[in-house]
């Protein structure tokens, strides 16, 4: 999984990408801020309690969207291809609208809301880890760490730090997120029909997220999904394409090259935070997965 930091075009000025940005109405009854870098664009709203407020989008670019805090006494938010919600409160909630859908939402404001719009290039999420990712719409979703990646972006943006690699890893790692929130929402079979069901897929999920440096039971996965050590193997692959144990190396050298990222932080510090016993073995496992050394990778970090 190398990071081709030269697939990325110099950066581009804000908004250059965008045929139109997300609509609102009244357009004085919000406040936005918006910053960006490359092929993604960070937007902050503020809309202040007891506003009425009409939301639209149709743009050839993917839209992210974070409702950070807030509430609203009625109101509706669609996307082309789902069913509607009428959902009160969307506090730290999620939704994703693919490009070219149509998204429309309406509030009466009952709690002051703070939503954060994140812009993404359809040639930035195709360096996905994944090859011919498809990315699914989902509207008011939850995932932790989808929501923390982003978050990151959202600051590296706002800083106007000069870190590009730093940013760079991100979006590599903001893109595979993406693909595999969708995932849990399109292979929602039950196991016995060959995948995993949702909940399964992200109680994984998240677990080998927390114990990214650790060597994680295969029995402890399995008994998280109630399934046998080989009925889960088989329903895994089925729902990510990979075994459980690649998945766990690919999201521990996602990982690993966020942190190498920080040129203030040494290759032996990186492997011990992931849990290596030296960094002779991360390294080995490093070039296994990348083609490249952990020494080669900053080498090449612009």
């Amino acid at each position: 999984m190398q990071c081709e930091m030269d697939a990325f075009p110099t950066a581009l000025p804000t908004r250059d990408f965008i045929d139109k940005i997300v609509e609102i109405s009244p357009i004085d009854s919000v406040k936005r801020r918006s910053t960006g870098r490359y092929w993604i664009v960070v937007e902050s709203i503020y809309a202040p309690v007891r506003s009425r407020i009409h939301v639209h989008y149709n743009a050839p670019v993917h839209l992210l969207v974070l409702y950070e805090d807030g509430a609203r006494r009625e109101g509706e938010t669609s996307v082309d291809g789902l069913p509607p919600s009428r959902l009160q409160n969307f506090a730290k909630k999620l939704t994703f609208v693919p490009a070219g859908r149509r998204y429309r939402e309406w509030h009466n404001i009952s709690a002051a809301s703070r939503v954060t719009y994140l812009y993404l290039h359809p040639a930035m999420l195709q360096k996905s880890a994944r090859a011919g990712a498809v990315y699914t719409p989902k509207i008011f979703f939850e995932d932790s760490t989808l929501w923390a990646t982003a978050i990151k972006l959202k600051s590296v943006l706002e800083s106007n730090s000069s870190d590009t690699a730093y940013l760079e890893a991100l979006l590599d790692v903001l893109a595979y997120e993406l693909w595999r929130s969708g995932q849990e929402s399109t292979q929602a079979l039950p196991a016995n029909r060959g995948g995993l069901a949702s909940w399964q897929m992200r109680v994984v999920g998240d677990y080998i997220g927390q114990h990214l440096n650790e060597q994680v039971s295969l029995a402890k996965l399995a008994s998280l999904t109630r399934l046998s050590k080989h009925h889960f193997c088989r329903a895994f692959k089925q729902s990510f394409g990979i075994s459980p144990y690649g998945y766990h190396l690919r999201r521990r050298t996602q990982q690993a090259q966020l942190l190498l990222s920080d040129r203030t932080t040494s290759i032996t510090d990186v492997a011990f935070d992931l849990g290596y016993s030296s960094s002779s073995s991360f390294s080995l496992t490093f070039r296994k997965v990348t083609g490249q050394t952990p020494s080669q990778f900053r080498r090449n970090l612009k």
